[in-house]
């Protein structure tokens, strides 16, 4: 039954993700219809799997060493119920924000795939499953930066699908390298690096393991290869760059710590020049992202630049090598989705019911869409790590786990460099809702919106909840969350 479960949660959006351009349905209610149909089933799917405690399934076998398989463990339940959950809701919130595009059933057919190619690489039970699908992931979601067929979208999609297929190819080179110095190339927790065969090329192996870290790094927007991310977000519809942005590049985090954790073995490489230079790279992304987005107008690649920043506060969770600071990063893995789905839906009502895509444009919003700016208040002051939203809670973690992890300067830089970030979200999130609510006297108050009607507002106040009561409740799962944790050590 549960394996079953496991392979519709990759076969079922496929199907319809398929389907849809080919049916070709006439009937508006009955094509939303379905669509919602199989984003609940797979909401359903993820919460029957949380309450499982494992299960596998092998596929099929390229060789004899060589198997597509699926596993349930405690990370792939997390990222699992998180695409499950964020695609639910984005899609919801899709069926208003394209309700008169031309090619609405193109934008969910590949949002549907997109969601099949997620689970199959949270499930994935192996480096060369894993790896199969990220590649996936990228073909199958390029055509939501290019849905408007704009020359701006074209050259959007060619540049993410460009950075997405180098990184990869970055990654593949460490992936070659661990097939000859690991025993499996399954997930074991703790790594499974063949010491024997590791002896005198350790250094050629650290050298490897450190590009594939930062070719896997392409999907989650780390420096160097970032640059795809503020151009994809302009010119994608809202709900793309939600699910682009909030899970999709969450991809990247979910190959790194895979690779990291569950087949090289965080012994490996703690205390090296490798750990030193990931850190170094994290903490400079988190830097350069909040300062872009402090500098930038145009809202949506505001939140973009912001995205940059905040998924690598994950990394530099991750990168600590400590039960605590992975702690930190996970738990910001599941706020950060929920938060920056939040804000990217709230920018996206902002340009269909107003026609307003800068952030200098929206005094005075306030009166004219309470609830959305309200909304996106909440979200902010979660993601600018105000207690008790969810964002004070992992920034806490974080935190602590630095300033003991003995890492010299490190231990004390992670904490400063996250307090300045903080501050620079605060100053480029902030002011937009100071403006939208006191725009002064000299602004033209607009008319009351409806704000795009329930489907549009009602996705965004759930996730704004969220953003908050996930960090008034984290006492109900943080224990769950440091169990999962220690786990990766093995």
């Amino acid at each position: 039954m549960i394996k079953t479960i496991m392979l519709c949660l990759i076969l079922l959006p496929w199907a319809a993700g398929f389907l849809l351009p080919v049916l070709k349905l006439k009937n508006r209610r009955g094509k939303c219809a379905l669509i919602s149909a199989v984003l609940l089933l797979e909401a359903a799917g993820a919460v029957v799997m949380l309450l499982q405690k494992s299960a596998e399934l092998t596929l099929f076998s390229m060789t004899k060493t060589l198997t597509v398989a699926l596993r349930m463990d405690g990370v792939s339940k997390l990222f699992m119920a998180i695409a499950a959950f964020g695609f639910l809701l984005s899609g919801i919130y899709a069926f208003r924000y394209l309700g008169h595009s031309e090619r609405e059933d193109s934008f969910f057919g590949f949002f549907l795939l997109s969601l099949g190619a997620l689970m199959g690489m949270d499930l994935s039970s192996n480096l060369i499953t894993m790896y199969l699908f990220f590649e996936l992931i990228t073909l199958l979601s390029m055509p939501l930066v290019l849905h408007d067929r704009t020359e701006e979208s074209i050259r959007a999609a060619l540049k993410y699908l460009f950075y997405s297929i180098a990184g990869a190819f970055l990654a593949l080179l460490g992936i070659f390298f661990l097939a000859r110095y690991t025993t499996t190339l399954d997930f074991v927790s703790g790594g499974s690096l063949n010491m024997g065969a590791v002896a005198g090329h350790e250094k050629l192996l650290l050298v490897v393991i450190f590009l594939a870290v930062v070719g896997f790094g392409a999907k989650a927007g780390m420096y160097p290869l970032h640059g795809w991310l503020p151009a994809a977000h302009p010119v994608a519809p809202a709900p793309a760059s939600a699910v682009l942005s909030g899970i999709i590049a969450k991809a990247g985090v979910l190959a790194i710590l895979r690779l990291v954790y569950f087949s090289v073995g965080a012994d490996f490489v703690k205390g090296t020049w490798v750990q030193m230079a990931w850190l170094g790279l994290a903490l400079l992304t988190v830097f350069m992202g909040s300062m872009m987005a402090y500098r930038e107008k145009v809202f949506k690649k505001r939140l973009a630049y912001s995205s940059v920043s905040q998924i690598s506060y994950v990394l530099v969770g991750l990168f600590f090598l400590t039960p605590e600071a992975a702690m930190g990063g996970l738990l910001h893995i599941a706020f950060h989705a929920c938060i920056k789905i939040c804000l990217f839906l709230v920018a996206g009502s902002f340009i269909v019911n107003c026609g307003k895509h800068r952030v200098d444009e929206l005094a005075g919003y306030g009166k004219a869409m309470p609830k959305t700016l309200w909304s996106f208040t909440l979200a902010s002051l979660a993601l600018i790590g105000i207690p008790p939203a969810s964002g004070f809670v992992s920034k806490w973690y974080l935190a602590s786990g630095a300033l003991n992890s003995g890492l010299s300067v490190y231990s004390w830089l992670a904490p400063v460099v996250l307090l300045v970030s903080a501050l620079l979200t605060a100053g480029y999130l902030l002011p937009i809702t100071i403006q939208g609510f006191f725009p002064g006297k000299n602004v033209t108050i607009p008319e009351k919106n409806n704000e795009g009607g329930i489907l549009m507002w009602l996705p965004i106040i759930v996730l704004s909840a969220a953003a908050v009561l996930l960090g008034i409740l984290s006492g109900c799962f943080t224990d769950a969350f440091s169990a999962l944790a220690n786990s990766m050590f093995g």
